[in-house]
């Protein structure tokens, strides 16, 4: 079994070494063959030589590659097409894998009807986590909790299989395609939209996937990511991506002026929730940043409906 890791990088050369070390530390058991390849996605800082520092280490398993055109999914496309394994792995350059990652992969695919798996992103707090760190929106920060069983992605999972702890069968890739770089953050902007686009092509393939609680990876949340302004940029972001994703795949459900009706519903709930919280005796302020990103939500739907894809018409 021949499992090629792909780790896109930009301009973090010192959290890339940790995602190294903690690759080295893993335990890789017997009949599993693991490729590392760092796809460097245009950096400017010391990503190469930081690479090639750890080549000797890893003896002949760590691979450089670069992709010029700046964007996550251009990144996670390049490095698809540079490998043959038969597994590939996908690992943001933020993360730790436990040590038993390797382990976890070997034993899954071990089952031939399996396509890919994905597994929860535990945090590796930069700073302190903030009274009003709303656990109604996880995503933000990059946390993922599916519960301690093995399940299945179908409709009864309640997220979807994110692209920075997941392992799919390469035939399954080549089926559904790659990555769409419409849909992913770049530089420029937080479109978020790129995982979710594949899970849905994944699910429609008739792929079959498991949430698997032992792949776990450590995700680090810098404290930047952990201000109201951050949280508030990235729900706006998110209702832009998910607008653009509506346009080639739209919903069933009823719409007003352009976006899923039911999300007025929730701002406007959400707007007499944060009101309300100040005069209760018992003030959460989780509850009440969490019923504000409710607008930033429909801000984002709104905006990406009816400004952001008439600009990128026009620019095409």
């Amino acid at each position: 079994m021949r499992l090629d890791v792909i780790i896109p990088t930009y301009n973090r050369h010192e959290m890339l070494a940790r995602t190294l070390r903690s690759m080295l530390r893993a335990d890789v058991p017997p009949g599993l063959d693991v490729t590392i390849t760092t796809v460097d996605n245009n950096s400017t800082d010391a990503t190469k030589q930081t690479v090639e520092e750890y080549v000797p280490r890893f003896s002949g398993r760590l691979r450089y590659v670069v992709e010029r055109q700046r964007g996550r999914s251009h990144a996670l496309n390049a490095g698809i097409r540079n490998s043959d394994a038969d597994l590939i792995g996908m690992i943001d350059d933020d993360e730790e894998i436990d040590a038993q990652w390797f382990a976890c992969v070997f034993s899954s695919f071990s089952d031939p009807t399996l396509d890919f798996i994905g597994g929860p992103y535990l945090p590796r707090w930069g700073a302190q986590p903030p009274p009003w760190l709303p656990p109604e929106y996880p995503g933000v920060i990059g946390w993922v909790n599916g519960g301690d069983r093995i399940q299945p992605y179908d409709e009864s999972y309640s997220g979807i299989l994110m692209g920075g702890n997941a392992v799919l069968r390469r035939s399954v890739l080549q089926n559904v395609g790659p990555y769409s770089t419409a849909l992913g953050r770049t530089d420029k902007h937080l479109l978020t939209a790129e995982d979710e686009q594949m899970y849905r092509r994944l699910r429609a393939s008739g792929a079959r996937g498991l949430y698997i609680p032992a792949l776990v990876i450590y995700h680090y949340v810098p404290p930047a990511r952990l201000t109201k302004r951050y949280y508030r940029r990235w729900c706006f972001w998110r209702g832009v991506s998910l607008s653009v994703l509506e346009k080639d795949e739209p919903s069933d459900v009823p719409h007003l002026l352009g976006v899923p009706r039911w999300l007025f519903g929730r701002a406007v709930r959400g707007l007499m929730t944060a009101a309300r919280q100040p005069f209760l005796r018992r003030w959460d302020p989780s509850v009440a940043f969490s019923a504000e990103l409710t607008v930033c939500d429909l801000a984002g739907r709104l905006y990406g409906r009816h400004v952001y894809q008439r600009r990128a018409l026009q620019s095409s």
